[in-house]
Protein backbone atom coordinates (compact mmCIF):
# COMPACT_ATOMS: atom_id res chain seq x y z
CA UNK A 1 0.00 0.00 0.00
CA UNK A 2 1.01 3.71 -0.60
CA UNK A 3 2.19 5.16 2.52
CA UNK A 4 0.56 9.14 3.93
CA UNK A 5 2.46 11.81 4.36
CA UNK A 6 2.51 12.93 7.81
CA UNK A 7 3.21 16.66 8.77
CA UNK A 8 3.84 18.21 11.53
CA UNK A 9 1.00 21.34 12.03
CA UNK A 10 0.42 22.54 15.58
CA UNK A 11 3.08 22.87 18.48
CA UNK A 12 2.90 23.02 22.64
CA UNK A 13 5.67 23.23 25.44
CA UNK A 14 5.96 23.99 29.10
CA UNK A 15 9.42 23.77 29.55
CA UNK A 16 11.76 25.20 32.82
CA UNK A 17 13.05 27.64 30.62
CA UNK A 18 9.73 28.89 28.76
CA UNK A 19 5.84 28.13 29.38
CA UNK A 20 5.40 28.49 25.99
CA UNK A 21 6.55 27.63 22.31
CA UNK A 22 7.98 31.30 21.65
CA UNK A 23 9.22 31.29 25.02
CA UNK A 24 10.97 28.26 24.82
CA UNK A 25 12.46 28.40 21.47
CA UNK A 26 13.71 31.84 22.32
CA UNK A 27 15.18 30.91 25.63
CA UNK A 28 17.35 27.84 23.65
CA UNK A 29 18.34 30.60 20.52
CA UNK A 30 19.46 32.52 23.38
CA UNK A 31 21.63 29.84 25.52
CA UNK A 32 19.57 30.20 28.54
CA UNK A 33 20.35 27.73 31.20
CA UNK A 34 16.65 26.24 33.21
CA UNK A 35 18.62 25.13 36.02
CA UNK A 36 18.54 26.28 39.67
CA UNK A 37 17.96 25.43 43.59
CA UNK A 38 15.44 23.25 43.92
CA UNK A 39 12.05 25.24 45.88
CA UNK A 40 9.41 22.28 45.91
CA UNK A 41 11.17 20.26 48.93
CA UNK A 42 13.79 20.71 51.46
CA UNK A 43 16.95 19.71 49.99
CA UNK A 44 19.35 20.14 53.28
CA UNK A 45 19.83 16.07 52.95
CA UNK A 46 19.97 15.56 49.49
CA UNK A 47 23.36 14.99 47.28
CA UNK A 48 22.07 17.50 44.88
CA UNK A 49 19.88 20.35 45.59
CA UNK A 50 19.46 21.71 42.00
CA UNK A 51 17.01 20.75 39.27
CA UNK A 52 15.41 22.48 36.34
CA UNK A 53 11.78 23.28 37.71
CA UNK A 54 8.81 25.18 35.78
CA UNK A 55 9.15 28.95 36.27
CA UNK A 56 6.18 30.77 37.29
CA UNK A 57 3.41 27.88 36.28
CA UNK A 58 0.01 28.19 38.61
CA UNK A 59 -2.41 25.19 37.69
CA UNK A 60 -5.07 27.75 39.12
CA UNK A 61 -4.16 30.11 35.58
CA UNK A 62 -4.95 26.36 33.75
CA UNK A 63 -7.45 24.40 35.88
CA UNK A 64 -10.01 25.39 39.18
CA UNK A 65 -9.23 23.86 42.46
CA UNK A 66 -11.31 20.92 41.85
CA UNK A 67 -9.86 20.13 38.45
CA UNK A 68 -6.20 20.77 40.21
CA UNK A 69 -6.56 18.55 42.91
CA UNK A 70 -7.51 15.34 40.67
CA UNK A 71 -4.40 15.57 38.27
CA UNK A 72 -0.96 14.89 39.16
CA UNK A 73 1.29 17.75 37.93
CA UNK A 74 2.63 15.25 34.98
CA UNK A 75 -1.39 15.21 33.91
CA UNK A 76 -1.62 19.29 34.15
CA UNK A 77 1.63 19.72 32.18
CA UNK A 78 0.55 17.47 29.22
CA UNK A 79 -3.05 19.16 29.38
CA UNK A 80 -1.44 22.64 28.93
CA UNK A 81 0.94 21.87 26.34
CA UNK A 82 -1.43 20.10 24.11
CA UNK A 83 -3.95 22.94 24.81
CA UNK A 84 -1.22 25.06 23.20
CA UNK A 85 -0.79 22.79 20.49
CA UNK A 86 -4.60 22.24 19.49
CA UNK A 87 -4.88 25.96 19.19
CA UNK A 88 -2.02 26.47 17.23
CA UNK A 89 -2.87 24.16 14.57
CA UNK A 90 -6.67 25.96 14.67
CA UNK A 91 -7.84 22.28 15.01
CA UNK A 92 -11.94 22.69 14.16
CA UNK A 93 -13.82 20.35 16.69
CA UNK A 94 -16.76 20.85 14.68
CA UNK A 95 -15.29 20.11 11.49
CA UNK A 96 -12.79 17.08 12.24
CA UNK A 97 -13.89 13.53 12.21
CA UNK A 98 -12.94 12.96 16.19
CA UNK A 99 -13.58 8.82 15.60
CA UNK A 100 -10.12 9.61 13.24
CA UNK A 101 -8.57 11.90 16.06
CA UNK A 102 -6.50 9.54 18.60
CA UNK A 103 -3.93 11.07 21.35
CA UNK A 104 -0.26 8.82 21.96
CA UNK A 105 1.63 10.24 24.76
CA UNK A 106 4.85 9.14 26.24
CA UNK A 107 5.49 9.10 30.04
CA UNK A 108 8.49 7.24 31.54
CA UNK A 109 7.19 7.52 35.10
CA UNK A 110 3.75 9.35 35.09
CA UNK A 111 2.39 10.41 38.67
CA UNK A 112 5.51 9.93 41.00
CA UNK A 113 4.66 13.01 43.33
CA UNK A 114 0.90 11.36 44.15
CA UNK A 115 2.16 8.03 44.41
CA UNK A 116 4.96 9.27 46.93
CA UNK A 117 2.62 11.38 49.05
CA UNK A 118 -0.02 9.02 49.32
CA UNK A 119 2.73 6.39 50.96
CA UNK A 120 3.85 9.05 52.95
CA UNK A 121 0.64 10.17 54.44
CA UNK A 122 -0.10 6.14 55.01
CA UNK A 123 3.18 5.80 56.92
CA UNK A 124 2.57 9.20 58.83
CA UNK A 125 -0.92 7.87 60.05
CA UNK A 126 -1.78 5.24 62.03
CA UNK A 127 -2.21 2.42 59.61
CA UNK A 128 -5.81 2.59 58.92
CA UNK A 129 -5.65 2.53 54.65
CA UNK A 130 -6.94 6.36 54.07
CA UNK A 131 -6.00 6.90 50.50
CA UNK A 132 -7.26 9.44 48.44
CA UNK A 133 -10.07 8.05 45.82
CA UNK A 134 -8.10 9.90 42.74
CA UNK A 135 -4.76 8.11 44.04
CA UNK A 136 -4.80 4.76 41.50
CA UNK A 137 -6.09 7.61 38.70
CA UNK A 138 -3.35 10.73 39.08
CA UNK A 139 -0.70 8.08 39.00
CA UNK A 140 -1.38 5.58 36.35
CA UNK A 141 0.94 6.86 33.31
CA UNK A 142 -2.14 6.84 30.88
CA UNK A 143 -3.99 9.37 32.30
CA UNK A 144 -2.72 12.05 30.35
CA UNK A 145 -3.63 11.11 27.21
CA UNK A 146 -7.41 9.74 28.80
CA UNK A 147 -7.91 13.46 29.89
CA UNK A 148 -6.82 15.02 26.58
CA UNK A 149 -9.03 12.71 24.68
CA UNK A 150 -11.67 13.40 27.37
CA UNK A 151 -11.49 16.76 27.09
CA UNK A 152 -11.67 17.18 23.39
CA UNK A 153 -13.88 13.81 22.44
CA UNK A 154 -10.86 12.61 20.54
CA UNK A 155 -12.07 8.93 20.07
CA UNK A 156 -9.34 7.46 18.05
CA UNK A 157 -6.49 5.54 19.73
CA UNK A 158 -5.46 6.77 22.97
CA UNK A 159 -2.54 5.27 25.23
CA UNK A 160 0.81 5.62 26.73
CA UNK A 161 3.81 4.96 25.62
CA UNK A 162 6.53 4.20 28.62
CA UNK A 163 10.15 3.16 27.41
CA UNK A 164 11.84 5.36 30.10
CA UNK A 165 13.47 8.25 28.81
CA UNK A 166 12.76 7.45 24.75
CA UNK A 167 8.33 7.22 25.49
CA UNK A 168 7.68 10.43 23.60
CA UNK A 169 10.38 9.91 20.97
CA UNK A 170 8.44 6.30 20.89
CA UNK A 171 4.40 7.66 21.13
CA UNK A 172 5.62 10.37 18.01
CA UNK A 173 6.92 6.86 15.75
CA UNK A 174 3.67 5.24 16.43
CA UNK A 175 1.55 8.12 15.88
CA UNK A 176 3.43 8.78 13.03
CA UNK A 177 2.72 5.12 11.59
CA UNK A 178 -1.10 5.28 12.73
CA UNK A 179 -1.55 8.49 10.09
CA UNK A 180 1.00 6.99 7.33
CA UNK A 181 -1.22 3.73 7.58
CA UNK A 182 -4.49 5.93 6.52
CA UNK A 183 -6.05 4.67 10.41
CA UNK A 184 -6.37 8.23 11.22
CA UNK A 185 -6.20 11.96 9.90
CA UNK A 186 -4.88 13.73 13.08
CA UNK A 187 -2.57 12.28 16.28
CA UNK A 188 -1.76 14.74 19.29
CA UNK A 189 1.26 13.59 20.48
CA UNK A 190 4.59 14.17 22.74
CA UNK A 191 5.15 13.48 26.37
CA UNK A 192 5.33 15.07 30.16
CA UNK A 193 7.03 14.00 33.30
CA UNK A 194 6.52 15.62 36.81
CA UNK A 195 9.84 13.88 38.72
CA UNK A 196 11.35 16.65 40.60
CA UNK A 197 10.46 15.07 44.03
CA UNK A 198 11.66 13.72 47.06
CA UNK A 199 11.46 10.08 45.23
CA UNK A 200 12.75 11.43 42.15
CA UNK A 201 15.64 13.14 43.23
CA UNK A 202 16.25 10.44 46.00
CA UNK A 203 16.21 7.95 43.45
CA UNK A 204 18.01 9.36 40.93
CA UNK A 205 20.82 10.46 43.46
CA UNK A 206 21.34 6.64 44.44
CA UNK A 207 22.14 5.89 41.16
CA UNK A 208 24.87 8.41 41.26
CA UNK A 209 22.91 9.53 37.67
CA UNK A 210 22.65 13.36 38.89
CA UNK A 211 25.12 15.78 38.45
CA UNK A 212 26.40 17.22 41.94
CA UNK A 213 27.64 20.71 40.99
CA UNK A 214 25.87 22.20 43.53
CA UNK A 215 27.95 25.68 43.47
CA UNK A 216 26.97 26.12 39.93
CA UNK A 217 23.71 25.12 39.20
CA UNK A 218 23.46 26.92 36.13
CA UNK A 219 26.59 25.10 34.45
CA UNK A 220 25.80 21.87 36.13
CA UNK A 221 24.41 19.99 32.74
CA UNK A 222 27.42 20.04 30.93
CA UNK A 223 26.93 17.99 27.81
CA UNK A 224 30.23 16.62 26.10
CA UNK A 225 32.80 18.57 28.38
CA UNK A 226 35.02 16.69 29.96
CA UNK A 227 34.30 17.76 33.95
CA UNK A 228 30.58 16.47 33.50
CA UNK A 229 29.07 14.90 36.07
CA UNK A 230 25.95 13.76 35.23
CA UNK A 231 22.61 15.02 34.01
CA UNK A 232 20.17 17.43 35.90
CA UNK A 233 16.63 16.31 36.08
CA UNK A 234 13.96 18.53 34.28
CA UNK A 235 10.46 18.40 34.12
CA UNK A 236 7.32 19.97 32.13
CA UNK A 237 5.91 18.87 28.26
CA UNK A 238 5.62 19.30 24.91
CA UNK A 239 3.06 18.41 22.86
CA UNK A 240 2.82 18.18 18.61
CA UNK A 241 0.41 17.63 16.34
CA UNK A 242 0.89 15.07 13.84
CA UNK A 243 -1.61 15.65 10.69
CA UNK A 244 -2.27 13.70 7.53
CA UNK A 245 -0.41 15.87 4.68
CA UNK A 246 -3.58 15.92 2.43
CA UNK A 247 -6.19 16.45 5.39
CA UNK A 248 -3.48 19.28 6.72
CA UNK A 249 -3.50 21.21 3.07
CA UNK A 250 -7.19 20.69 2.36
CA UNK A 251 -7.95 22.95 5.66
CA UNK A 252 -5.47 25.61 4.70
CA UNK A 253 -3.03 24.58 7.74
CA UNK A 254 0.20 25.17 9.02
CA UNK A 255 2.78 22.88 7.78
CA UNK A 256 5.79 23.27 10.30
CA UNK A 257 7.71 20.28 8.66
CA UNK A 258 7.31 16.38 7.34
CA UNK A 259 7.80 13.67 9.53
CA UNK A 260 10.01 11.44 7.30
CA UNK A 261 11.07 8.33 9.40
CA UNK A 262 11.13 7.08 12.86
CA UNK A 263 13.83 4.37 14.17
CA UNK A 264 14.16 2.22 17.06
CA UNK A 265 16.30 -0.29 18.49
CA UNK A 266 17.78 -1.55 22.15
CA UNK A 267 21.16 -2.38 23.36
CA UNK A 268 20.57 -5.27 25.03
CA UNK A 269 22.95 -4.41 27.11
CA UNK A 270 22.46 -3.19 30.52
CA UNK A 271 19.53 -1.34 32.66
CA UNK A 272 21.33 2.00 33.14
CA UNK A 273 24.52 2.00 31.00
CA UNK A 274 24.58 2.67 26.96
CA UNK A 275 26.20 -0.19 25.43
CA UNK A 276 30.15 1.68 25.28
CA UNK A 277 30.50 1.41 21.56
CA UNK A 278 27.02 2.83 20.85
CA UNK A 279 26.18 -0.13 18.83
CA UNK A 280 21.96 -0.01 19.46
CA UNK A 281 22.37 3.97 18.85
CA UNK A 282 24.14 3.26 16.04
CA UNK A 283 21.14 0.95 14.76
CA UNK A 284 18.34 3.08 15.49
CA UNK A 285 20.20 5.90 13.72
CA UNK A 286 20.62 3.47 10.64
CA UNK A 287 16.80 2.20 11.22
CA UNK A 288 15.57 5.80 10.95
CA UNK A 289 17.10 6.63 7.95
CA UNK A 290 16.29 3.58 6.70
CA UNK A 291 12.77 4.30 7.32
CA UNK A 292 13.01 7.40 5.29
CA UNK A 293 14.59 6.16 2.49
CA UNK A 294 17.45 9.02 2.88
CA UNK A 295 21.30 8.53 2.97
CA UNK A 296 23.61 9.91 5.82
CA UNK A 297 24.40 12.71 3.55
CA UNK A 298 21.09 14.24 3.65
CA UNK A 299 21.46 15.10 7.96
CA UNK A 300 21.89 18.60 8.51
CA UNK A 301 21.90 18.53 11.84
CA UNK A 302 21.23 15.78 15.14
CA UNK A 303 19.66 16.86 18.60
CA UNK A 304 21.00 14.45 20.49
CA UNK A 305 20.05 12.19 23.64
CA UNK A 306 23.34 14.20 25.21
CA UNK A 307 22.61 14.38 28.97
CA UNK A 308 26.05 14.66 30.37
CA UNK A 309 26.68 11.63 31.86
CA UNK A 310 30.44 10.33 31.16
CA UNK A 311 29.23 7.18 29.48
CA UNK A 312 26.71 8.21 27.21
CA UNK A 313 27.71 10.97 26.06
CA UNK A 314 31.06 9.45 24.37
CA UNK A 315 29.05 6.22 23.36
CA UNK A 316 26.07 8.70 21.34
CA UNK A 317 29.27 10.64 19.25
CA UNK A 318 31.03 7.26 18.46
CA UNK A 319 27.93 6.30 16.84
CA UNK A 320 27.08 9.37 15.13
CA UNK A 321 31.01 9.05 13.74
CA UNK A 322 30.30 5.45 12.72
CA UNK A 323 26.79 6.36 10.84
CA UNK A 324 27.39 9.21 9.34
CA UNK A 325 31.40 9.03 8.67
CA UNK A 326 33.26 11.88 6.41
CA UNK A 327 29.65 13.32 7.03
CA UNK A 328 29.66 13.65 10.43
CA UNK A 329 31.84 17.03 10.93
CA UNK A 330 29.22 18.74 8.50
CA UNK A 331 26.31 18.25 10.67
CA UNK A 332 25.54 20.57 13.79
CA UNK A 333 25.40 18.45 16.67
CA UNK A 334 24.15 19.68 19.39
CA UNK A 335 21.97 19.07 23.47
CA UNK A 336 19.59 21.07 24.24
CA UNK A 337 19.71 19.22 27.79
CA UNK A 338 21.99 21.64 28.66
CA UNK A 339 19.56 24.45 28.83
CA UNK A 340 16.33 22.45 29.85
CA UNK A 341 17.65 20.04 32.02
CA UNK A 342 16.74 16.15 31.19
CA UNK A 343 12.83 15.86 30.92
CA UNK A 344 12.78 12.18 31.10
CA UNK A 345 10.08 10.94 29.38
CA UNK A 346 9.28 14.46 27.95
CA UNK A 347 12.41 14.69 26.63
CA UNK A 348 11.93 13.56 23.43
CA UNK A 349 8.94 15.73 22.71
CA UNK A 350 10.06 18.68 23.50
CA UNK A 351 13.88 18.39 21.50
CA UNK A 352 11.70 16.93 18.45
CA UNK A 353 9.94 20.51 18.96
CA UNK A 354 13.40 22.11 18.84
CA UNK A 355 14.79 19.78 16.00
CA UNK A 356 11.21 21.53 13.75
CA UNK A 357 11.86 25.06 14.38
CA UNK A 358 15.57 24.67 13.63
CA UNK A 359 14.27 23.64 10.28
CA UNK A 360 11.69 26.51 10.25
CA UNK A 361 13.75 29.27 11.47
CA UNK A 362 17.32 28.10 10.04
CA UNK A 363 19.25 28.09 13.24
CA UNK A 364 20.68 25.32 15.85
CA UNK A 365 20.76 26.07 19.59
CA UNK A 366 23.49 25.38 20.91
CA UNK A 367 25.07 23.05 23.58
CA UNK A 368 25.89 25.58 26.56
CA UNK A 369 28.23 25.42 29.57
CA UNK A 370 31.33 23.73 27.69
CA UNK A 371 34.67 24.87 28.93
CA UNK A 372 36.58 21.39 28.76
CA UNK A 373 37.51 19.30 25.78
CA UNK A 374 36.89 15.63 26.65
CA UNK A 375 39.94 13.99 24.60
CA UNK A 376 37.55 10.83 23.89
CA UNK A 377 35.46 13.06 21.61
CA UNK A 378 36.46 13.75 18.11
CA UNK A 379 37.56 17.11 18.18
CA UNK A 380 36.28 17.40 14.36
CA UNK A 381 32.72 17.32 15.54
CA UNK A 382 30.68 20.43 15.65
CA UNK A 383 28.98 20.34 18.85
CA UNK A 384 27.43 23.76 18.53
CA UNK A 385 29.74 25.06 21.56
CA UNK A 386 27.92 27.59 23.93
CA UNK A 387 26.10 29.65 20.88
CA UNK A 388 23.40 29.10 18.66
CA UNK A 389 24.69 29.11 14.53
CA UNK A 390 22.47 30.35 11.75
CA UNK A 391 22.56 27.23 8.71
CA UNK A 392 19.84 25.98 6.79
CA UNK A 393 18.40 23.14 7.95
CA UNK A 394 16.43 21.34 5.15
CA UNK A 395 16.45 17.64 7.35
CA UNK A 396 17.15 17.38 11.44
CA UNK A 397 17.21 13.90 13.34
CA UNK A 398 16.49 13.83 17.30
CA UNK A 399 17.55 11.19 19.21
CA UNK A 400 16.62 9.77 22.74
CA UNK A 401 17.54 6.84 24.62
CA UNK A 402 16.29 5.24 27.84
CA UNK A 403 16.93 3.23 30.80
CA UNK A 404 16.73 -0.07 29.92
CA UNK A 405 18.21 0.24 26.40
CA UNK A 406 15.68 1.68 24.46
CA UNK A 407 16.60 4.23 21.16
CA UNK A 408 14.34 5.95 19.60
CA UNK A 409 15.06 8.71 16.69
CA UNK A 410 13.16 10.60 14.86
CA UNK A 411 13.47 12.29 11.28
CA UNK A 412 11.69 15.63 10.22
CA UNK A 413 12.28 17.29 7.03
CA UNK A 414 11.63 20.94 5.25
CA UNK A 415 8.49 21.27 3.44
Amino acid sequence: MELKRVVVTGLGALTPIGNNVEEYWDALISGKSGCANITYFDTEKFKTKFACELKNFDPLNHFNRKEARKLDRFAQYALVSADEAIGDAKLNLDEVDKFRVGVIWGAGIGGLETFQNEVLNYSEGDGTPRFNPFFIPKMIADIAPANISIKYGFMGPNYTTVSACASSANALIDAFNYIRLGQCDVIVSGGSEAAVTIAGMGGFNAMHALSTRNESPETASRPFDATRDGFVLGEGAGALILEEYEHAKKRGAKIYAEVVGGGMSSDAYHMTAPHPEGIGVERVMLNCLEDAGMTPGQVDAINTHGTATPLGDVAELIAISKVFGKHAKDININSTKSMTGHLLGAAGAIEAISSILSIQNGIVPPTINHTTVDENIDPLLNLTLNKAQKREINVAMSNTFGFGGHNACVLFKKI
